[in-house]
């Protein structure tokens, strides 16, 4: 068998079950599928950053272990020297420095053909290094804010370009993302479009009648039966925009509003809903595992995320496939996946246009197993063939 490392910063564990599960989802099926056929195996090199004092939310994470086998991929987290807030110029090196003995060891138990890092920054720079201490050829897969973000900084975008030449091949997870790929300086002729997966099984319209009954019940909110329902899915954050969608709810009568996911935007969410009178009609659920996820899609009227930088947003994918039409931003991919009304509506970034947006899907309802129909394309099983082809041929290259 073939063996692909793929190096990523961002990957669930225990203290953030949340965290890249996207990836996860990607690299647990691309080894499923290897195992079933023979072909390749895949491990994971996930680096736990951590200041000198590991105190407050750091003191957990210093005690993940290092190894872990989870849903058939070996999960390796060796530690780097992080600092807080201003050390983002040395981390791509620090990971490099921190993960290369470890990489070599596992090299020598079962040889590498290729490494992958699964964001541009600072995974793409850290294993370039990686790649070329070893010999060995690299991808590096581009998402969004690693681009769109990252790629404003000069000191980031000089250590992405580099590693984006010295790659083998690179992959987008939308035709934006590509363009703005090649935009900083990237080799466009390089970069394969590879959009996200999704779990078909459980992201699907839910249709039975006590779904709301079943959603007062878990998330202990008052959710009447005949009242708009809106969801936000996405890390509290502000660029995410929940303070525009609260800002929205407020001019649309009787509307309820969930928020999905935590982050650092939460307290000062809160005192906006209370100083806009909306504090009883806005639900924060924090993180929900994938199972109730599904319910809260299903349930809902529409997913509402007034984001100013995705590249391919998995909460699209997710609601346009439980029958909910997304009111979305004109950002990254979006046009790629909202192509019409049934989908939902693309707005500006103003709560006077979401508002008007989430007005017109709830005027003019589409039927949801139309709207799940816009997201057939999207599967792990597919997004993992296509991760196969991909690979084979930068290992052909060689």
């Amino acid at each position: 068998m073939k063996h692909v490392l793929s190096l990523s910063t961002l990957y669930p564990n225990a203290v953030n079950p949340r965290f890249g599960t996207f990836v996860a989802r990607s690299l647990e099926a691309f080894a499923k599928r290897g195992a079933k056929n023979g072909d390749w195996q895949v491990s994971v090199v996930n680096p736990i950053g951590l200041p000198p004092v590991a105190l407050g939310r750091y003191r957990a994470l210093s005690r993940l272990p290092e190894y872990e086998e989870e849903r058939g991929v070996a999960v390796h987290r060796p530690r780097f020297t992080l600092i807080p807030a201003v050390g983002a110029r040395r981390n791509a090196s620090a990971i490099a420095k921190a993960a290369l003995p470890l990489i070599q060891r596992i090299h020598e138990e079962s040889p590498i053909d290729i490494i992958d890092a699964q964001f541009f920054f600072p995974d793409g720079p850290a294993a370039a290094w990686i790649a070329q201490e070893m010999g060995l050829p690299l991808s590096v897969k581009a998402r969004g804010s690693d681009i769109t973000y990252w790629g404003t900084l000069d000191f980031a975008r000089e250590q992405m370009v580099d590693a984006a030449n010295r790659a083998k091949g690179l992959l987008a997870v939308s035709g934006s993302i590509a363009e703005e790929m090649a935009a900083i300086g990237m080799p466009r002729d390089k970069i394969q479009l590879h959009y996200t997966g999704l779990d078909r099984d459980r992201f699907r319209p839910l249709t039975h009648t006590q779904l709301r009954a079943q959603l007062r019940t878990e998330l202990g909110f008052d959710l009447p039966d005949n009242a708009p329902l809106l969801v936000c899915v996405g890390a509290l954050i502000e660029r995410k925009g929940q303070d525009i969608a609260i800002a929205a709810l407020a001019t649309i009568e009787g509307a309820r509003l969930v928020l999905v996911g935590k982050g650092d935007d939460e307290a000062h969410l809160r005192v906006l809903a209370r100083d806009l009178g909306v504090a009883d009609r806005v639900h924060f659920a924090g993180s929900l595992d994938h199972d109730m996820l599904p319910l809260v899609l299903s349930a809902a009227d529409a997913m509402v995320l007034p984001t100013s930088n995705e590249g391919l947003a998995n909460a699209w994918v997710e609601a346009l496939a439980c029958g909910t039409p997304v009111v979305t931003c004109d950002v990254g991919g979006a046009r790629e996946i909202i192509t019409n009304s049934t989908a939902g509506r693309l707005v500006d970034r103003t709560p006077e246009s979401v508002a008007a947006g989430v007005q017109a899907v709830l005027n003019n309802p589409p039927m949801r197993q139309a709207v799940a129909a816009m997201a057939e394309k999207f599967s792990w099983q597919t997004n993992a063939i296509e991760l196969a082809a991909y690979y084979e041929g930068l290992v052909v290259q060689r």
